[in-house]
């Protein structure tokens, strides 16, 4: 459905200007007259009002009703069984309603068009059905609109309508999508608890005052709507599209576990979803939004694009967000197997390595255009959701994405230099940017084996120095003076590999762990292995000591 076009239908005569040659009344003829429904003869529109039956379709562009009128004309059209109106197809496109408007209970068993309607008075809609669809765009309410408890079986198009005063659609049903784009809402406004089993379209709508919305539906659509006061969404079923969409005070997105209810405590019937896999609430796209004032609960953000949201270091994240996750298992990468730590990551880094040529396979295909998007601009929102983490003081939350902005860093071939990729990509491979305990540990072990063999093999001596004394007697007796020297150690020879070799190899690379000298006479080479192992060995347990303590602390 679209915007409707401007009015051309022939327009009643009455009340014209002759001077100034001008159409004083913008109603449409009522069939077979030259008049509108206010302006016909009395007894015209008693005939034409008796001639209507309940379900008939009535045209009435650009009238202007009063109560009176719209009363008579919808008790014309009252089901006698039902006592309530039924009417067919309903043009009021262009139409006044000058006093209260009350179609409480009304059916529309046709399309019901109020396009550039103008409700100058409270406008009831309360009950009501429309079977087909129903189109208020750029209509205007001056004053309260009820549409509470309402079923729309077609479109429910509410584009740039504009709301000037309060708007309630608690328990309304929408069949097909609805849409409220470029809506207005200029007073407090309560959209539900309502349920769709289509999409609900709030694009380009502007909240100008508090608003609640209590929604359960498949699509919920904000795209650059515009948030001026406070608001609360609480969501069941809907995936959120959140681009571009501006809030000056604080917002909060929470998804609700439990079916809505009124304040009697009678739940909302939500069988219109009931094939829906799960009431999870997910977050399409937050991409453009300043989140400083954003509050997200209980919400999904597997498939959420971040790249191009601003302040995200200041979002707020409540009980249980879920984040995309690495494919986890052992992978085949070309040649070799590659296996991940379970850890949080973005879905565009997902979508990012599942188009790479050498990419394992669980990475989530791209369903998104995501071409421009790659590790330089990754690495920024790893970053600032890190920071969001460590505000909120979950450390082994802020550690998922310090791992993932590493990452990205040692992957961008544009913002980072190769000598930094090269630091990177070691201090990735030996404790996984200081987050993998095992690796390190792995490193360690590989390590200490590799001292106590080389010493077994090199840094060993044949056997111990042992320590010689020479001295000379002075002719005719006197003091004896001794000189003490120990021979040099001797490279090993014959078996080197005894349990007597390793008893000492092992006692020197222990000490080196821990950064200390064994005391134990080596050869040169054997003294150049203590030393390196004694820089390596200690560095690598305190990389691991670190991992544990990021994984641990709260």
């Amino acid at each position: 459905m679209n915007a409707p076009e401007p009015p051309v239908w022939p327009h009643c005569a009455r009340g014209a200007d002759p001077a100034a040659n001008s159409v004083g009344c913008r109603g449409i003829h009522v069939p077979g007259h030259t008049a509108c429904l206010v302006h016909l003869a009395d007894a015209d529109r008693d005939l034409y009002l008796a001639d209507l039956t309940p379900g008939a379709d009535i045209d009435h562009r650009g009238t202007a009703f009063t109560g009176s009128l719209l009363g008579a004309l919808l008790s014309a059209l009252r089901d006698p069984i039902t006592g309530h109106p039924r009417i067919g197809h309903a043009r009021f496109e262009s139409a006044t309603f000058q006093d209260t408007t009350w179609f409480a209970g009304a059916v529309f068993e046709g399309a019901a068009r109020f396009g550039s309607t103008s409700f100058q008075g409270h406008a009831g809609f309360r009950s009501v059905i429309f079977m087909g669809d129903a189109e208020f765009a750029s209509a205007t309410f001056q004053r309260t609109a009820w549409f509470g408890r309402a079923t729309f079986e077609g479109t429910a198009l509410f584009a740039s309508a504009i709301f000037k005063k309060a708007a309630w659609l608690g328990a309304a049903t929408f069949l097909g999508d609805a849409r409220f784009e470029s809506a207005v809402f200029e007073r407090r406004v309560s959209l539900g608890p309502l349920v769709c089993a289509g999409r609900v379209r709030l694009s380009g709508a502007m909240f100008n005052a508090p608003a609640s919305l209590s929604i359960a539906a498949r699509r919920l659509e904000c795209r650059r709507t515009h948030w001026i006061s406070t608001a609360e969404m609480r969501l069941r079923y809907a995936t959120v599209d959140f681009a571009h969409a501006v809030f000056e005070y604080p917002l909060t997105i929470a998804a609700e576990a439990d079916p809505f209810a009124f304040p009697n405590g009678q739940m909302v019937a939500e069988q219109v979803l009931a094939h829906t896999p799960d009431a999870a609430v997910r977050i399409a796209s937050l991409r453009g939004v300043d989140a400083a004032h954003l509050v997200l609960a209980d919400v999904d953000l597997s498939a959420c694009l971040f790249a191009g949201t601003v302040h995200l270091d200041q979002l707020r994240l409540e009980g249980l967000c879920a984040f995309d996750e690495v494919p986890l298992g052992m992978h085949w990468r070309r040649w070799y197997p590659a296996r991940f730590t379970r850890r949080r990551t973005l879905a565009e880094e997902n979508h990012w390595r599942a188009k790479q040529s050498h990419a394992t396979r669980g990475w989530n295909v791209a369903v998104f255009d995501t071409t421009r998007v790659g590790p330089a601009q990754l690495a920024p929102v790893y970053r600032a959701l890190r920071k969001a983490f460590d505000d909120s003081k979950n450390e082994p939350g802020a550690a998922d994405f310090y791992y993932g902005e590493m990452e990205m860093r040692r992957h961008d071939r544009t913002s980072t230099s190769r000598a930094e990729r090269g630091l990177l990509h070691a201090y990735w491979m030996l404790s996984g940017y200081g987050l993998r305990a095992l690796r390190a540990l792995g490193w360690l072990a590989a390590t200490m084996v590799v001292t106590i063999a080389l010493l077994m093999g090199f840094g060993l001596p044949k056997q111990e120095p042992r320590q010689e004394a020479t001295g000379i007697v002075p002719p005719g007796g006197g003091k004896v003076i001794f000189e003490v020297e120990q021979t040099e150690p001797q490279n090993p020879t014959g078996n080197r590999f005894t349990g007597k070799r390793f008893e000492k190899a092992s006692n020197v690379t222990l000490n080196s762990v821990v950064f200390r000298s064994s005391g134990q006479n080596l050869t040169t080479a054997g003294a150049y292995i203590e030393m390196t192992s004694r820089l390596a060995e200690p560095a690598l347990l305190a990389l691991a000591v670190l991992a544990v303590r990021g994984r641990i602390k709260r």
